[in-house]
């Protein structure tokens, strides 16, 4: 059951930041807040006032003769007879019970429990005013909603007292006219007694569910961060590590042939000047779509190269031949137009092989195969090298390839060859129909 005035609402109440509420707090601010409904922008103190009201107006109304209705053994009044009730000793605790309601209306946000206990001044009053033998359920009404809003918004030892203290009242009412040689109505006041106590479970009930709310609210902005940056990981290392593995083979090759071959060492440092820029217009653009992010816009700035994807693998062979290490590709299938989250991942595959053989596998060539299938892009990455393989266990390049394909749902595998080399094999779903 929703309390009124639930998370964020004016019956709210501030606990503390849960573990890990920043990053909701940060990733909240990136959404507009609706407006609350218009139940909770009520405050509580006009809600516990209110019913106090209603409750007088209707345990009165209960003394005058409505149309139709006979004597049933009760004292019913014409309205005259009501006003002389009124003007009688006991009803000036009408007075009084109505002060102290409306006082303790007022305080029961910031001081629980003196509210509490002048809400239950006000009922006592209002029973003394009807001369009533108990204090019925029309007049503990404020009482509930006050005890559910301590509930649902204070500690539990501190919701705890207030329970208690309503009971106790309950108790010390009918004790203090049973010593007085008045009649008590028990069955009334045990059926009162049950009210309080089912308001204090519904409060405490919804305190729970807003704090579970909150924490399973912070996990998933904790894990949405934790999953954002293994991804920025995972685009820095396949982006940069390829290009830097070329800068470093075109410089040591320019740095060699620098007197002996002047034109190879030009050709080499044009290869070192274009993957710097690839390397820069990257990271531009990474940081580009973060700082979007940030600020709520989607659009990509001007300026900036789109998403490589595999129409991109020839371009890379190109450039890794050029580096000294061969690369042949090899397409099957008709290459269909892809998600772009496909074809990129499917591009960071191959790219990250083909730069694994460039930095461990002392191979000279490798092979890409890129096979389109009836719903699957198949990539197979297959090398005969003599070194201890795509990144020697300890980097971070196949594990990035892992984490790529399982987020696409797809399969991964990397081994070596018994025949010598090592392969780099995935399989990525494709949807059907995608245009």
């Amino acid at each position: 059951m929703a309390f009124p005035g639930g998370t964020g609402g004016p019956w709210s109440y501030n606990r503390g930041p849960m573990p890990g509420a920043q990053h909701a707090t940060t990733i909240g601010r990136m959404a507009t807040t609706p407006p609350l409904p218009r139940l909770k922008r009520v405050p509580p103190g006009a809600w516990t006032a209110l019913a106090w009201c209603a409750a007088t107006a209707y345990s009165f109304l209960l003394l005058v003769r409505l149309p139709g209705e006979g004597d049933n053994g009760y004292p019913r009044h014409g309205f005259p007879d009501l006003m002389l009730d009124l003007l009688r000793p006991q009803g000036v605790f009408l007075l009084p019970g109505a002060a102290v309601t409306a006082a303790g209306s007022l305080l029961l946000r910031r001081r629980a429990l003196p509210a509490t206990a002048l809400l239950l001044a006000g009922a006592v009053f209002g029973a003394m005013a009807l001369n009533s033998s108990e204090i019925n359920f029309p007049q503990f009404l404020p009482i509930d909603v006050a005890l559910c809003f301590v509930a649902a918004t204070r500690p539990r030892r501190t919701s705890a007292v207030a329970a208690g203290s309503a009971l106790t009242v309950l108790a010390g009412f009918a004790t203090v006219r049973l010593l007085l040689g008045f009649r008590i109505g028990t069955s009334t006041e045990l059926a009162v007694a049950l009210t309080a106590v089912v308001a204090w479970f519904i409060g405490h009930s919804a305190r729970e569910s807003r704090a579970h709310a909150e924490e399973l609210g912070a996990r998933v902005a904790a894990e949405a961060v934790v999953t954002e940056r293994l991804r920025i990981a995972r685009e820095l290392h396949d982006m940069v590590a390829h290009s830097i593995g070329i800068v470093a083979l075109q410089a040591g090759a320019a740095s060699r042939v620098f007197d002996t071959q002047p034109a190879r060492a030009r050709a080499a440092l044009g290869e070192v000047e274009a993957a710097s820029r690839e390397t820069l217009s990257g990271l531009r653009r990474m940081l580009g779509a973060l700082r979007q992010a940030e600020s709520g816009r989607t659009a990509q700035p001007s300026g900036l190269d789109p998403l490589p994807g595999l129409a991109e693998v020839e371009r890379l062979a190109a450039t890794t031949t050029a580096a000294g290490v061969r690369v042949e590709v090899r397409w099957r299938g008709e290459l269909r137009p892809l998600p772009p989250e496909i074809d990129l991942s499917a591009f960071r595959i191959v790219q990250e092989s083909v730069t694994n053989v460039v930095r461990h596998a002392r191979a000279d060539s490798c092979r890409v195969s890129i096979d389109c299938r009836p719903g699957e892009l198949a990539i197979e990455v297959v090398d005969d090298g003599r070194g201890p393989g795509a990144g020697a266990g300890t980097g971070y390049g196949l594990l990035g390839m892992r984490e790529r394909v399982a987020l696409l749902h797809g399969e991964f595998s990397a081994a070596k060859r018994p025949e010598g080399g090592f392969r780099v094999a995935a399989r990525l779903p494709v949807p059907a129909g995608v245009r």
